[in-house]
């Protein structure tokens, strides 16, 4: 090809799905330059897999020359092989890549790939000018499986939304036609919420997400569950590490909050013990929030301890005291609330992100109060983000459940911070989920490991209830915001109440951060301070008629609750008091009812 007719230069950054799905449907040899006889092996994951996909792949690596990898032949160099490759997939470091590529150009390979962690722009470049295509810094099998339905196995963010019922791990009929015909531009936040992880039943059509109650799953052969076991190819063992309907929640609330993959829990006090499980080891410690939910605070505190694990409870406000407290060897992670339970208090994201990386250690924000409509905590800086599922996302106080949502930002590997997701893994063979996995490591590590060995599993049941609500979370979270700044609003103003803490409040010295983290409203849970203290306290949640006195927020219907005698009653008084859970402390939960009933039936409470 002339250099004329050549490629126009793609964004080795973002790659389209377009441009990936053409790679992959029209290669049918692949050469793999750095090929491995050892099935722990990333080299050895991927052509293992793709030689199931109907691909033939070519081994080459010089000091296995003449033997056999996966029933092929080894040869020495990409000019030994004696018949056309189309692709070649290199397992090379960075620096070795350009060589490698412009050997591809040589034997007339159309397309050079550069595995995760191998990039090298100047080959990359000169195989372009050649008439090749190049992908960088990518896995085939991840991509394949994300483009054609297995990778949502697992939870990760496939960026595919489709009304067309397509065999799990095959093009849809109109994509081999056709592969450039899926849509590449990011669909909007409702379009997600409604569609996303989800598709049409392949068998019988079904529109609606199928509840897969089932324990355990048939393995087509015996060489099929070895490779599951192995986690050489993505699929379902048993429901404890994965499950179809689960899965469709996972992709989805991946998608939302803009992260690569999502690992869902029973409930979020153990989705925030699966989210410290891949970091930390005995007589390691995090930094967290004072202002965190009760059960947080005991749990971090207090239940933590019997791991061998710590906690500094700072007030992250003041960013000088969090830069000390995250500055130990032993630290293994910054945790805060975006918008904090009960007091409505804003964290500075940015600022505390800074703060974690200079560190080496991932900020995790607990996103349950804002949700992803709200307040998307990665676009800030956030590494791994939290929910407890049974609040908003759920949305009607009917489903229990959590979520841990990763980026695939943090770099694992930095340091020798995290050996779980960095160094080999006893219990998979020595394998490392870093080198294996790149950006799904933390997401893999948290089905296979954390899943498995923990067993707190999400309920298909839940798993479907909470599809359902997160289906009307933008229309939900618009009347929420509406109908909390209206009873703030009003609060604010009644002779019974002494103070209100609502960043919505122009009065709020959280204002200007509701203004830049939550421009669409500062969420529906705040607190209140009544006149009177702990005995009016418990007199207005027994006086209520249309709110309901219970310990939950995020529900449909308006909640309130008097944190000092209920969720924060297991805390000494200072600690109450940080929480900001004082005696007189009211919390509320404002729900989707006609606002003047709500705002009526506070004020003959009061009354």
């Amino acid at each position: 090809m002339a250099e004329s007719e050549a490629p126009r230069r793609i964004d080795h950054d973002n790659y389209p799905d377009s441009y990936i799905k053409d790679i992959l449907s029209s290669v049918r040899t692949i050469a793999v330059v750095g090929a491995s006889q050892k099935w722990t092996r990333p080299s050895y994951f991927m052509a293992k897999y793709l030689q199931g996909k109907g691909y033939r792949i070519v081994p080459v690596n010089p000091g296995l020359a003449d033997q056999e990898i996966l029933g092929e032949k080894v040869y020495a160099s990409l000019k030994d092989i004696p018949f056309d490759v189309d692709m070649v997939d290199i397992f090379r470091n960075s620096e070795a890549a350009g060589p490698i590529a412009e050997e591809a150009v040589e034997i007339g390979a159309k397309v050079v790939w550069m595995q995760l962690g191998v990039r090298n722009d100047a080959g990359a470049e000169a195989a372009e000018k050649a008439g090749l295509k190049v992908v960088m810094n990518r896995c085939p099998k991840i991509e394949f499986s994300r483009l054609y339905g297995e990778l949502s196995w697992h939870g990760f963010d496939s960026n595919v939304i489709s009304s067309k019922r397509r065999a799990v791990g095959t093009p849809g009929a109109e994509e081999a036609e056709n592969p450039k015909a899926a849509p590449q531009k990011r669909a909007g936040f409702e379009t997600r919420a409604i569609h996303a992880g989800a598709a049409p039943d392949p068998t019988t059509g079904a529109r609606s997400t199928p509840i897969y109650q089932t324990t355990a799953y048939v393995f087509d052969d015996a060489d099929h569950a070895a490779s599951l076991f192995n986690l050489q190819t993505f699929g379902n063992i048993y429901s404890r590490l994965s499950n179809p309907t689960t899965a469709v929640l996972e992709e989805r609330i991946a998608s939302l909050e803009g992260g690569r993959g999502t690992t869902c829990t029973a409930s979020g006090h153990s989705a925030q013990m699966l989210a410290l499980f891949p970091l930390m080891q005995p007589g390691d410690f995090l930094v967290a929030s004072t202002r965190l939910y009760g059960g947080s605070i005991t749990q971090f505190g207090k239940t933590f301890k019997k791991f061998g694990w710590n906690c500094t409870f700072v007030d992250v406000d003041d960013l000088d005291a969090v830069r000390k407290a995250v500055d130990d060897p032993k630290c293994k992670a910054l945790f805060a609330e975006s918008l904090a339970n009960p007091g409505g208090v804003i964290s500075d994201i940015e600022a505390l992100s800074e703060i974690a990386h200079g560190a080496g250690v991932p900020l995790i924000i607990d996103n349950t109060m804002a949700t992803p409509y709200l307040c998307r905590p990665i676009e800030y800086g956030a590494d791994l983000v939290v929910h407890s599922t049974t609040k908003f996302l759920s949305g009607h106080g009917n489903a229990m459940g959590g979520a841990v949502v990763d980026s695939g930002k943090f770099d694992w590997g930095q340091n020798d911070k995290f050996p779980s997701l960095a160094e080999p893994e006893p219990a998979y063979h020595g394998i490392s989920f870093w080198e294996s996995f790149g950006d799904l490591a933390f997401t893999t590590y948290g089905h296979a490991v954390g899943l498995r060995d923990l067993g707190p599993t999400m309920a298909p049941m839940n798993a479907y209830l909470t599809i359902t609500g997160i289906e009307t979370l933008p229309l939900r979270m618009e009347r929420h915001v509406a109908n909390a700044a209206k009873v703030a609003a009003y609060l604010d103003k009644h002779p019974a109440v002494s103070w209100v803490s609502y960043a919505g409040l122009e009065s709020s010295r959280y204002h200007a951060l509701a203004r830049k983290y939550l421009p669409g409203g500062a969420g529906s849970v705040f607190t209140f301070g009544v006149k009177g203290g702990y005995a009016a306290g418990q007199r207005i949640v027994e006086n209520v008629e249309l709110l309901s006195h219970l310990a939950n927020i995020g529900d449909t219907r308006s909640l309130i609750l008097h944190p000092a005698s209920t969720t924060h009653r297991q805390l000494t008084e200072e600690q109450r008091a940080a929480a900001g859970a004082g005696d007189d402390v009211m919390r509320i939960s404002v729900g989707l009812e006609t606002a003047d009933d709500i705002i009526a039936d506070l004020d003959q409470a009061l009354g």
